[in-house]
């Protein structure tokens, strides 16, 4: 018995586009079959020119919740998820309070997540000095990985890492047969005498040998420990040809890149505007340029938000001060339309994009019911109007706080309906199911999850 039908002249597939309709049933996807096999009297959800593509899996997310919630929050955060496309997301150990660095701090997070998730959430755990016996229970426990600083992650409570830590922790990470993810920048210049208001100035204190140094770095103890290693939030194009040797000598080494790296150039950034301030930095319109290079040749293998916001006043726009605003970027609810509209210019297609935002990051977090259209997958579905042109208004944000780089872009691409798991969570602007996420806890080769 097949509940109903999403019908469109282009459904994704792993083997590509083609005309079709999936058939949904008890929230999983039981066929994808050709346009003119719905049975008689299945009701059907038309698609029409609209792409219907595998909703986004975003595996890095600040959500801020327990602790931080000023600054973002479950409720605020699923439902900009669920506008955007993405219907998962994996929740980072920072900047909650506590981190997610003990078995204890995990449930507090699951705690915080009760009855307010619009979309499904799955966790990181966290490594920092001290923590080495936490790493297994919180394995145990369902977290899907391990993220690491090596250098000052901007919170007191999350410290970063050391050489002599991380030879400690890899070996045993490695064992729990978990990714160990990495904020790889060492030790950042100072900016003393520089104009705060400049870009330039907090650029100059965060070049590009930052990333170099820590990739070589983390490369080496891959290389030594065989733990799987994935850096994320790559900004630095010029360390390309390290990571492509990595692979090519069969390290499990992999890398991600954010939006923002793709979307926007350092040589644009105007004077005093701090809400472009991350770290590592938005770099030069040629460095982007290479990013998109080395996506396309899958150097970098995908692409996610790195939503990390916070309380406006945190961002010092007042006083346009680059070096003591908080460095963090929202943009969990654009990453669809942001990256489309890059790739499209580019001569990318969108099944492109499918792959760099849902089946690639579905595939390195282990959610194996995520990130495509087939049999058995949930029936996690977004139509998708590709060619709907928009310009992003502050009205129309969903975060906690309206405050975003992306807006007053022109973006391409409109989410028209959203499906986790076979409901219908947002469509045309509109929340009909909400609280229909769950907690998504890893255990061993299975999954299980809490509503």
């Amino acid at each position: 018995m097949i509940e109903f039908a999403i019908r469109g002249g282009r459904v994704y597939t792993p083997e590509g586009p083609r005309p079709g309709a999936v058939f949904i049933e008890s929230g999983k996807i039981v066929a994808v079959a050709g346009i003119d096999e719905i049975p008689t009297g299945t009701p059907i959800r038309e698609a029409g020119d609209c792409a219907v593509i595998p909703s986004l899996v975003d595996c890095h997310v600040h959500v801020n919740e327990p602790g931080r919630t000023e600054w973002e929050g479950y409720l605020t955060a699923t439902r900009a998820a669920a506008a955007g496309g993405t219907g998962t997301i994996v929740d980072m150990p920072l900047n909650c309070s506590p981190v997610t660095t003990t078995r204890r701090a995990l449930k507090a997070k699951l705690d915080a997540t009760k009855g307010k998730l619009s979309v499904d959430a799955a966790f990181w755990g966290g490594v920092v000095p001290g923590n080495l016996a936490d790493l297994k229970p919180l394995a145990e426990d369902g977290v899907v990985g391990f993220k690491c600083f090596l250098t000052h992650s901007g919170i007191d409570e999350f410290p970063n890492v050391t050489r002599e830590d991380l030879e400690r922790a890899m070996p045993v990470i490695a064992s729990l047969g978990l990714p160990l993810i990495v904020h790889a920048e060492l030790d950042p210049c100072a900016a003393a005498g520089a104009d705060p208001r400049l870009f330039t100035s907090y650029l100059a204190s965060r070049p590009g040998d930052m990333e170099l140094r820590a990739i070589r770095l983390m490369i080496e103890l891959c290389r030594k420990t065989r733990c799987r290693t994935h850096i994320v939030h790559l900004s630095c194009a010029e360390a390309l040809p390290e990571i492509e040797a990595a692979k090519a000598e069969g390290l499990p080494f992999t890398v991600e890149t954010c939006p923002h790296y793709l979307t926007f150039a350092a040589e644009d950034v105007p004077e005093g505007a701090t809400q472009f301030k991350c770290a590592p930095p938005i770099r030069s319109a040629e460095n982007r340029e290479a990013l998109w290079k080395g996506l396309g040749r899958g150097a970098i293998d995908f692409v996610v938000s790195d939503h990390s916001p916070c309380a406006p006043e945190l961002k010092k726009l007042e006083a346009g001060d680059f070096l003591e605003a908080w460095g963090g970027i929202a943009g969990l609810q654009f990453v669809l339309p942001a990256v489309w509209s890059g790739a499209k210019r580019r001569n990318f297609e969108l099944e492109d994009v499918v792959r760099w935002t849902s089946r690639n990051t579905a595939d390195f977090t282990g959610l194996n019911g995520k990130g495509r259209l087939e049999k058995g997958r949930d029936a996690d579905i977004v139509i998708f109007d590709d060619a709907a042109l928009f310009d992003l208004s502050p009205q129309s944000v969903l975060h906690r706080h309206r405050l975003t780089p992306y807006a007053g872009l022109r973006l391409t691409g409109v989410v028209e309906a959203h499906y986790l798991r076979g409901k219908i969570i947002y469509d045309k602007g509109e929340f009909p199911a909400p609280g229909s996420g769950r907690a998504l806890l890893k255990r061993s080769e299975t999954w299980i999850s809490r509503n």
